[in-house]
């Protein structure tokens, strides 16, 4: 996967890109399988594949000349599984499609714990009762389930928005079920936001680490989320409560962090 940045580049011109590089692919042993253009970020992400990260500069050097900030070797089904699928639009189609993704991790609370109370069965009851409400929520809110961590879920969407409304409604739902008592448990939620390929050189790596860390400092109940995260959903509906800086393994400087206001009346 490469990532290009562009000054003033249409959508158009992106589209006539990438087909300039499928007509002389073969001449380099390289295939491009599609591409993500953001044209308001003004950044482009092509997943190829290639012989080497030579290859693919060698196929947009001779083809429109817009050379790659990036590459870095990726696996393809983890591709596939960050962004939901690979979509392998026509040649020249002009469309718009962000990399930018939203991570969000779960975490049943004291999950260790709640096995020595519930016993295994009991506890693998909470688990599956878990995953079935988190991924109803990720199939109506566009969310692309990543992996299991065990005791949680790891997922990915395409906008901070659909990623906070599958946030609330997996709290507001898991409420619900604990206040009746059929499911005896809580769940923090952590989330963060970026674009695939990092400085880490890493798919992800950066923005996966912090969604994962703010995850492990929520409170039972609580939805944490990135100072990124925070100003892309302003002005979108949602109410939010300043964390503070909290100072994170693996990160040098503390990050700002939000919590979610998702409870109403008290509740």
């Amino acid at each position: 996967m490469d990532r290009h940045e562009f000054v003033g580049l249409s959508a158009e011109e992106a589209a006539l890109a990438h087909l300039k590089d499928l007509r002389i692919q073969g001449r380099y042993g390289v295939r491009f399988l599609t591409y993500w253009f953001d044209e308001e970020r003004q950044t482009a992400f092509c997943l190829a594949k290639a012989p080497s990260a030579d290859a693919v500069e060698e196929v947009h050097r001779a083809s429109h000349g817009y050379m790659a900030y990036q590459i870095i070797e990726v696996d393809e089904p983890m591709v596939a599984r960050f962004m939901g699928g690979i979509l392998e639009h026509p040649p020249g189609e002009v469309y718009v499609e962000a990399a930018f993704r939203a991570i969000l991790f779960t975490d049943i609370v004291q999950s260790t714990s709640m096995t020595q109370r519930l016993g295994d069965a009991g506890a693998m009851a909470m688990v599956r009762a878990h995953d079935e409400i988190v991924r109803g929520t990720l199939e109506r809110h566009r969310g692309s389930e990543v992996k299991h961590t065990g005791d949680g879920l790891m997922a990915a969407f395409p906008s901070v928005v659909s990623a906070i409304e599958s946030a609330v409604e997996i709290q507001r739902r898991i409420a619900d079920a604990e206040g009746t008592g059929r499911m005896p448990i809580s769940v923090r939620i952590g989330m963060a936001a970026g674009e695939p390929v990092t400085e880490r050189n890493d798919l992800f790596g950066a923005t996966v680490q912090l969604a994962a860390r703010l995850c492990s400092r929520a409170d039972p109940g609580c939805i944490l989320v990135a100072g990124a995260v925070h100003d892309l959903a302003l002005g979108k509906g949602f109410a939010f409560r300043s964390r503070g800086r909290l100072r994170l393994k693996g990160f040098d400087s503390p990050m700002h962090a939000f919590e979610v206001v998702w409870r109403t009346n008290g509740s």
